[in-house]
């Protein structure tokens, strides 16, 4: 693993090219960012988590099958055996996992961290029959955690059955500061494993890495400056456009705050800066309707059935 992790930064940083993975030639300097990106970003928040289990390979089906998405968005964690999940909590969440055979999780099982697991261990869960409260509308059906790896070949294929383009990726590294080495590797590591999937999958142009930990994001801009990079920002954050970009040091290629945030001026300081905006999670079309009319660069919502 650690002779992998030497290539990729040696290929982010332009010092070489990776031979252990067939990696795209068409990687995108920073300069041409704008040139490898929707012109409105329709996000499906973790596929389409308001109608199918989240993060998982149906629910991006079923977002690809929508024809204004332009966008998957997901969420990765990484197990015991150093495999990038997509999984959104850093925990077996017993609102909507359950074992295989449908019975409710054990006490031992029950919150338990998913960095104690295997992938192979967690191959007993599953993440859609149960169904989930929150989203009534989400279809009930027997659902695995699946590979990052797995699940954009399984996207990538499916879209060329049904699209005449291909999706583009927004995928959101879940680490947190005071979690390193608890609930997730270190910012460092957790970047490396991800972006070498994605480099090997050849759909670098095509993807965005965002995050609530600017740690995650300051590193892959200074490691992987060909990766745009978005920074997650909280409903309860009051910090302006410029003193969230001074606080990151660098200017990202998007911000995404919660959409209660959003305003005329705060889209215009963002613009001004050359910076998208591209708010979560945005659930009702009158919303969608508001948000659009405040010239935003794109939206992510639990239902991309409304767009």
């Amino acid at each position: 693993m650690k002779k992998k992790y030497l290539s990729i930064i040696a290929f982010s940083l332009g010092l070489g090219v990776l031979t252990s993975c067939n990696l795209s030639k068409k990687t995108t300097l920073q300069s041409t960012h704008n040139k490898d990106f929707p012109a409105f970003s329709y996000e499906g928040h973790r596929g389409a988590r308001g109608l199918y289990p989240e993060n998982s390979i149906g629910a991006m089906k079923v977002a690809i099958d929508l024809p204004k998405v332009t966008t998957l968005e997901m969420d990765c964690h990484i197990t015991k055996d150093k495999k990038v999940v997509v999984y959104h909590d850093d925990f077996l969440n017993p609102k909507f996992v359950t074992y295989k055979t449908g019975k409710e999780l054990s006490k031992q099982d029950n919150k338990a961290l998913l960095y104690n697991y295997t992938f192979q261990e967690l191959s007993k869960f599953d993440i859609g029959r149960k169904g989930n409260v929150d989203f009534p509308k989400q279809k009930k059906i027997s659902t695995s955690i699946s590979l990052l790896s797995d699940l954009i070949d399984a996207s990538e294929a499916y879209a060329k059955e049904m699209r005449t383009a291909p999706m583009f990726y927004n995928i959101e590294t879940k680490s947190k500061e005071g979690n390193d080495h608890k609930a997730h590797p270190a910012p460092q590591e957790f970047s490396d494993l991800v972006l070498e999937v994605v480099l090997e999958k050849n759909i670098a142009p095509r993807t965005v890495i965002q995050s609530f930990d600017k740690r995650t994001i300051q590193y892959i801009h200074k490691a992987y400056p060909q990766i745009k990079t978005s920074y997650l920002i909280d409903g309860k954050n009051t910090k302006t456009i410029q003193e969230l970009v001074d606080e990151l040091g660098f200017t990202p290629f998007i911000i995404s705050p919660n959409y209660k945030l959003v305003t005329e001026k705060y889209v215009k300081d963002a613009h001004a800066l050359g910076i998208k905006i591209i708010p979560w999670t945005v659930n009702s079309k009158e919303e969608i309707q508001a948000l659009e009319l405040l010239k935003v660069d794109g939206i992510i919502s639990d239902y991309p059935n409304l767009f």
